[in-house]
């Protein structure tokens, strides 16, 4: 099935990324940098120094999916973070929000329910 989801985990790399890399560098980036296994199920997600490319790297049953989007015009805004960390965990509507470009950081949210244990 070809399709991301609410229910992925979404990981954002924080550093650039050079994307001439495939899946085989992508996945290293995973597991040297990160220590998680690329074949989880997660969505691995890397933007390169302009800002005007991304690629999401996602195991599905079988083999990997690697999504690449090139922005004609326009960059990718990308949420801030401390400097601890390589890799932030973003949820599915703020991946939305960056892909199609929509300034996300003065956004509200109204309350939700959430499941205990859920975000």
């Amino acid at each position: 099935m070809i399709g991301l989801t609410p229910q992925h985990q979404f990981y954002l790399r924080k550093h650039p990324t050079d994307m001439r890399k495939g899946f085989d560098g992508l996945s290293g980036i995973v597991i040297n940098e990160w220590g998680k296994d690329p074949m989880d199920g997660s969505v691995y997600i890397f933007v390169n120094r302009r800002r005007d490319r991304m690629k999401m790297l996602v195991w599905e049953s079988g083999g990997f999916m690697l999504y690449y989007k090139r922005l004609e015009e326009g960059t990718f805004d990308l949420p801030k973070s401390d400097g601890k960390t390589t890799a932030l965990e973003v949820d599915w509507e703020l991946l939305v929000l960056m892909i199609s470009g929509i300034k996300w950081d003065g956004i509200q949210r109204k309350k939700r329910y959430n499941k205990v244990g859920k975000k």
